[in-house]
């Protein structure tokens, strides 16, 4: 896979599109497998955001190939008036928040998705670059409310990067990167004051669940992108995404099917609990370093 920058940086057409080696535009939506074939039970991280910058960077889900573009509100491109944002963010390749559900322990607040790929902070060392792919290992999720939406911010960290041996699980993150979640809560809570909105909140009471809750999140994000693939009567379509007919064929493909079984398994196992190749970490070994080379669809 290449990234290739279209028209001027800082400008309302400028657009970073994923193409393949021979060419064919690639969506970084639709096209990326959401798990790793390389790393045993790691998901696909497509960072939008990277760390230590405030460009509102996101996918294009309205445009043919989905690339990457700057947000605009009224004609001017937008950034984090709070500042550089504290961890790479993006999203999961495959997976979509249907406005149309609403979880079953978001009940009483009522709230559907915000019809946009999942959402994922990636805090580990490396400071990713916009469009990259890397290969993350799940450990938790936390639940903001915006605008009347559920939006989702699942919390992973590099399959490569040197604390991932020791972070399995979201207690682990506070057990060895103390206030790291508290930041990040409070960047969520807090990014929109400068424009004069009021601070987010948060469902769930505010908490950060744990990695199976997060991949049960995974898996119903994946199964409504599927859903959205398939509609025939339109319905799903209302919400203005683009989504080619052409995908409708490619859900019965290998990796398609890839990611539907491994997201399953991941939602119903411990990580630890996973089918171990040699004796190793799932994590760890051969696969972690794999993690480190070009990814390529």
């Amino acid at each position: 896979m290449t990234l290739i920058e279209l028209n001027e940086k800082d400008t309302l057409d400028y657009r970073v599109q994923a193409k393949r080696d021979d060419g064919e535009v690639l969506s970084l939506w639709h096209d990326v497998p959401l798990t790793s074939e390389e790393v045993p039970g790691a998901l696909h991280f497509i960072c939008e955001i990277p760390r230590c910058s405030r460009k509102k960077y996101e996918i294009a889900t309205d445009e043919d190939g989905t690339p990457i573009k700057q947000d605009e509100k009224k004609g001017k491109l937008r950034e984090f008036k709070k500042g550089d944002i504290l961890f790479n963010y993006g999203c999961f390749p495959r997976t979509w928040e249907d406005p149309d559900f609403i979880h079953p322990d978001l009940r009483e607040e009522g709230v559907g998705g915000d019809n946009d790929p999942l959402d994922v902070c990636e805090i580990g060392l490396r400071i990713c670059e916009v469009g990259e792919v890397r290969a993350v290992k799940v450990l938790g999720v936390l639940c903001m409310i915006d605008d009347g939406e559920a939006d989702w911010k699942v919390v992973v960290i590099d399959a490569a990067d040197p604390w991932a041996p020791l972070l399995n699980d979201i207690e682990d993150v506070d057990t060895h990167l103390p206030n790291i979640l508290h930041n990040i809560r409070e960047w969520f809570r807090t990014y929109k004051i400068p424009d004069g909105k009021p601070p987010n909140v948060f469902g769930l009471q505010e908490r950060f669940m744990n990695a199976a809750y997060a991949m049960n999140v995974v898996q119903e994000t994946h199964d409504a992108w599927k859903e959205l693939v398939i509609s025939k009567n339109g319905e799903k379509l209302k919400h203005n995404l683009s989504v080619p007919d052409k995908l409708k064929g490619r859900l019965d493909d290998a990796d398609v099917q890839r990611d539907t079984g491994m997201v399953k398994k991941l939602s119903n196992n411990k990580l630890s609990e996973l089918d171990r190749s040699a004796g190793t970490d799932p994590m760890m070994g051969e696969g972690a370093e794999m993690a480190e080379d070009a990814l390529s669809f």
